[in-house]
C-alpha cells in the first residue's frame, strides 16, 4: 500500500533523513507488509523473508541520506528488499553446497475457512504453486513476483530491476509459461 498523499510521504522522508526515527517508523508501517509479502514470494518461507526485510530496512536507514525525496519510497525499498533476497538465495545455495541437508520445502499457508476435504486439496495445490514459483529462475521470478503479487506496474518492475519494460514483459510471459507447463493437468 503506497501513501495516498505523496507530499506526506516526502515530508516523512525528509524528517527521517534529518534523523527523526519516528518518521522513519511511520514510513515503515506503510511499506513493511508489502515488503514482507514480496520477500516471502521470493524466498518461499517466512523466517527467511523476515530476515531479508529486516536487513533491507536496516540498509535503507543507513542509505536514507542518499535517497531523493522527490522519488517514491516504495520502489526504492522494493529494490533493496530484492537485493537482500538475492543475497539470501546465494547464501542458501552456498550452505546447501557445503552441507548434505537443506530446506525441508514446507510452506506456511494461512486459511481462515473451515478445514474441509476439497479445501485441503486447494491448499496443497497452492503450496505446490508456491514451491514452483520459488523454483523459477531468479531472472523470471523477480519480475513475475513484482507484477503479479506485489501489484507493481511493468514500468515500476523495470525500474526496480534496472531492465527494460519489454524484458519485464518477456520474463513474466516465460514465468507464466513455465508454471502452465508444470500444472498442465490442472
Amino acid at each position: 500500500m503506497e501513501f495516498a498523499n505523496d507530499t506526506n510521504e516526502r515530508a516523512l522522508v525528509v524528517a527521517a533523513q534529518g534523523g527523526d526515527r519516528s518518521a522513519f517508523d511511520r514510513l515503515l508501517q506503510q511499506h513493511t507488509p508489502r515488503l514482507l509479502a514480496l520477500a516471502n514470494r521470493m524466498l518461499g518461507n517466512v523466517p527467511d523473508s523476515q530476515d531479508a526485510v529486516q536487513n533491507a530496512l536496516a540498509s535503507a536507514w543507513l542509505a536514507l541520506s542518499r535517497f531523493d525525496p522527490a522519488l517514491r519510497l516504495g520502489p526504492w525499498l522494493a529494490t533493496i528488499t530484492i537485493n537482500k533476497c538475492r543475497d539470501a538465495i546465494r547464501s542458501r545455495r552456498f550452505t546447501q553446497m557445503l552441507s548434505s541437508g537443506g530446506d525441508d520445502g514446507t510452506f506456511l499457508i494461512a486459511d481462515d475457512t473451515p478445514d474441509q476435504e476439497h479445501q485441503l486439496h486447494g491448499r496443497q495445490l497452492l503450496a505446490q504453486v508456491e514451491r514452483e514459483i520459488v523454483l523459477l529462475p531468479l531472472k523470471l521470478r523477480e519480475p513475475f513476483v513484482l507484477v503479479t503479487f506485489d501489484n507493481r506496474s511493468q514500468a515500476e518492475a523495470a525500474a526496480i530491476l534496472d531492465i527494460s519494460e519489454k524484458a519485464v514483459e518477456t520474463r513474466i510471459y516465460r514465468a507464466r509459461q513455465q508454471l502452465r507447463e508444470k500444472f498442465a493437468d490442472f
